[in-house]
């Protein structure tokens, strides 16, 4: 039976959550009941949950089977577990974060979009920057989940457990840029807000610096102008600067910038670690090196600074070799991030995400991994 968490409710203070969403492909109409549930939640035939827990919670939240019937009598069930804090507990405490590029909206793996459900269902997170979002894809998954969302352009989203309360940034930013949106994580007992702002990111895909490094054996130098010359350091510095007022705030509201930046990290391209990147390094990659001057750190490397034992490569896992027809090994190298400033947030665990069925390219499209690129989830320990 799937399984569903909702954002945390607080004993006393009315909820709501909508499952509805998360039947797919049912004949309509659909009508909703609890088979079990607590004595405060009502679920409404539309799928609705609502409902104020009582005082004191349950020590491990509510639990809710919620049964669906169709048109046709066909019937499914939903375990519905909703976290419950007491009226005086503190804020929120953990926090996961995902950066997924969802390839061109998951359009060349069938059944996607179920899929990218079935992965954030399993996942457990309670936000994700998105890239490549064909426009589509936030909206839907935020109502098939119950979830909040904003969307910028044709390619950047950002889905949220937990309300989004302001959004910023260009909404109509193109097809590489950057959105951000300010999120309500949990209240104090006494209703002061606790938020987080989140930026996703998206950088031009050209030129390469793996293939200009592992390919064609440029040097340092050389790869530094090739950044230059794809345009990322240009957009990394506009993304930086419209982040200046958060991040110059970060100590009281906690920022985070994920993305697919089609740039190395530094932080990977070691003397040791030369060997995994075609015998080069130590390479000062300019992107990295811009968001760690404006305080960013980066998550997956502060859970593993060994890049040698933990590389952490999410592109790609459909291209082990280049997709030209060669033969020659595609470069395995970690280009999406989860950063994050402030004092307020601890890296806990950091990890990349690609998981079931995944046949290499061109044969992608019966693919359990609806991307061609592994995710990354962090999870925060919030203050």
């Amino acid at each position: 039976m799937p399984e569903l968490t909702t954002r945390r409710a607080r004993a006393g203070r009315p909820f709501t959550a909508r499952v509805a969403g998360l039947l797919r492909g049912a004949a309509l109409p659909v009508t909703f009941a609890a088979a079990d549930r607590p004595d405060w939640l009502t679920v409404h035939a539309d799928g609705t949950l609502s409902g104020t827990p009582a005082v004191p919670p349950a020590p491990d939240g509510a639990v809710a089977t919620v049964t669906a019937v169709d048109a046709h009598g066909a019937t499914a069930h939903l375990t519905v577990r909703i976290p419950v804090a007491a009226p005086d507990t503190p804020a929120l405490d953990r926090l996961r974060v995902m950066s997924w590029n969802l390839w061109l909206g998951g359009s060349p793996v069938d059944d996607h979009r179920d899929k990218q459900l079935a992965v954030l269902l399993a996942a457990d997170v309670d936000v994700v920057g998105l890239q490549e979002t064909a426009v589509h894809a936030a909206p839907e998954l935020a109502d098939a989940l119950g979830w909040f969302h904003h969307s910028a352009g044709e390619n950047l989203a950002i889905l949220s457990r937990h309300p989004v309360v302001d959004t910023l940034g260009d909404p109509g930013v193109g097809f590489y840029g950057a959105a951000g949106a300010r999120i309500r994580l949990d209240e104090h007992p006494d209703g002061a807000p606790h938020e987080l702002v989140l930026w996703t990111a998206h950088l031009n895909h050209t030129p390469y610096g793996p293939y200009d490094a592992c390919f064609d054996a440029l040097t340092g130098p050389e790869l530094a102008d090739r950044e230059r010359q794809s345009g990322r350091v240009r957009e990394i510095g506009g993304i930086l600067a419209e982040m200046a007022p958060d991040l110059d705030a970060a100590d009281r509201t906690p920022v985070l910038l994920v993305g697919d930046f089609n740039a190395p990290s530094h932080l990977d391209w070691t003397a040791a670690a030369a060997p995994l990147h075609g015998g080069h390094g130590p390479v000062d990659w300019p992107v990295s090196r811009a968001v760690q001057r404006a305080g960013l750190r980066d998550s997956y490397r502060e859970a593993h600074p060994d890049p040698v034992a933990c590389p952490g490569a999410t592109w790609s896992p459909v291209h082990p070799e280049h997709e030209d027809g060669s033969g020659r090994p595609e470069p395995q190298d970690r280009i999406d991030y989860v950063l994050h400033a402030g004092g307020r947030l601890t890296v806990l665990d950091s990890t990349t995400l690609a998981t079931g069925r995944i046949a290499p390219w061109p044969d992608v499209a019966a693919n359990d991994w609806p991307s061609d690129h592994a995710a990354v989830v962090t999870t925060f320990g919030y203050a």
